[in-house]
């Protein structure tokens, strides 16, 4: 996904924060390399995918300069779970196949909401614009890394983690591990990309989020 489809976020958040959108290596208007998509050195965001990113970012570097962290949506699983690895398997290989049709059924499946047809189509092409063979090899390193005990040894600053039904046993797995550390905000009726089917909410709950951090 693109930078911009944070949009609703940064015209909403910016009146009171400073707000960075970064289109990730090989994603939205950065550069396309061939190689170095590994989660540790893509640690910038935190949404779906991007969740273990930034846990990888925190076991690399810690917490040091940040106040808290918000994961958006991820699957971060207790174990590697088999049929979740066979069914991201298809789909990458289907990704090889009709890489047009299956990002087609990908973003109108991100939304809970309906979406216009000219929004939906500029996010497919946003997708489209990631080479193949790196989106086979990021969704491969999503499900790869199952292990975070490293990252969670290290977060001692508070973490909100917000996210649809479908996704529960994420969040009852970092509270598990993370206790009174984690704050869980369930959007019920919105689909992946709930900051975008429900932004209102999403950017009052980052900015409530935000205010009860230890100043």
């Amino acid at each position: 996904m693109p930078a911009w489809i944070w949009q609703a976020q940064i015209d909403g958040l910016s009146k009171k924060y400073r707000v960075i959108a970064v289109d990730p290596r090989s994603q939205g208007e950065s550069d396309k390399p061939t190689s170095g998509h590994l989660p540790e050195t893509r640690a910038l965001i935190g949404w779906s995918m991007g969740c273990g990113e930034l846990l990888s970012y925190v076991e690399q570097f810690g917490e040091d300069g940040i106040g808290g962290l918000v994961l958006v949506d991820g699957m971060l699983p207790a174990k590697r779970n088999p049929s979740v690895v066979t069914v991201l398997a298809d789909w990458t290989n289907q990704l090889q196949h009709d890489r047009q049709q299956e990002a087609d059924v990908f973003v109108r499946a991100m939304y809970g909401k309906p979406k216009p047809e000219d929004y939906i189509q500029r996010v497919k092409q946003a997708t489209l614009a990631v080479p193949t063979d790196t989106a086979v090899t990021l969704i491969h390193n999503m499900v790869a890394v199952t292990d975070f005990s490293k990252a969670f040894a290290r977060i001692n600053r508070p973490m909100l983690f917000a996210y649809e039904p479908v996704l529960q046993p994420s969040a009852d797995f970092l509270q598990a591990k993370l206790g009174d550390k984690v704050r869980l905000e369930r959007f019920d009726g919105d689909g992946h990309a709930l900051c975008v089917d429900d932004p209102e909410e999403f950017n009052r709950m980052v900015d409530e989020f935000v205010q009860s951090l230890p100043k």
